[in-house]
């Protein structure tokens, strides 16, 4: 079977399952695993895929996905081309793990599925602690205007699992704009930059921590700002159980 990934966390999916000799392409996006991806043709960003190029691949499947806003012009692309894919549209970690199960049916390989699916939520413990003692956690997609995740999103489950809370978790959609007066009134105990799109080394704390607004705020009061790659929290796929690693340390110290 010839495979082509259109996505990072599908990418990744694929290795997870030991299928990687099966890949044929992937998105210039895709940065893990090295050894995997070093030697794969790249088809353009997620956004701006370079839809000939995948149909001189002559993939068996195609791996595109629904998360990324924008990339249903890619998803209809690959449709009018008459190629097979799969598109899909993760909102809670119960989907992360469909989706994995999913392909690997379509890799024939079930039970490698499983397998991945089993491992996964082995390395995600909840951490007990009571409702009302469970710190607020403010992910920062984007800085501005500051995106956060809202109640349909994996982010959210990964939060609760690691001890915390989103406090933006009620909010019916998947993620959301904030005001830095909702930022005061929610005083998250701690704040993890997650820039989408955005390598880590670029990251900069002190667009956080100098946000004269956001003095008053606990987590900037008490120097409890960090970062956590977006690679660990925004990829619907087996290495956000580096991210729950990541945010267990932060909420323990």
């Amino acid at each position: 079977m010839r495979v082509v990934s259109l996505t990072c966390s599908n990418t990744e999916i694929v290795a997870a399952l030991g299928c990687a000799p099966l890949l044929v392409g992937c998105d210039s996006y895709s940065d893990w695993p090295d050894d995997v991806v070093a030697s794969l043709p790249r088809l353009g960003k997620d956004l701006d895929i370079d839809v000939a190029a995948v149909v001189a691949l002559k993939p068996d499947l195609v791996l595109a996905s629904l998360t990324v806003p924008g990339h249903e012009k890619v998803v209809a692309a690959i449709a009018a081309a008459g190629l097979r894919y799969v598109a899909p549209a993760p909102v809670s970690l119960a989907d992360v793990y469909r989706d994995v199960r999913d392909i690997a049916a379509l890799l024939g390989v079930p039970e490698r599925g499983e397998a991945v699916v089993a491992e996964m939520i082995a390395a995600m413990p909840p951490v007990e602690i009571d409702e009302g003692a469970r710190p607020a956690v403010l992910v920062e997609w984007w800085p501005k205007p500051v995106i956060v995740p809202a109640g349909r999103s994996w982010v959210s489950d990964v939060i609760r699992l690691a001890g915390g809370r989103n406090p933006w978790e009620e909010r019916d959609r998947e993620s959301t704009p904030v005001t830095d007066d909702e930022v005061v009134r929610a005083a998250p105990d701690a704040v993890v930059v997650s820039w989408c799109g955005v390598e880590p080394r670029h990251y900069r704390l002190d667009k956080v921590t100098g946000r004269a607004s956001w003095a008053s705020v606990p987590a900037v009061r008490d120097g409890r700002v960090f970062a956590i790659p977006e690679a660990f929290l925004g990829r619907p796929g087996p290495r956000l159980v580096e991210g729950y690693r990541a945010l267990v340390g932060i909420l323990a110290g």
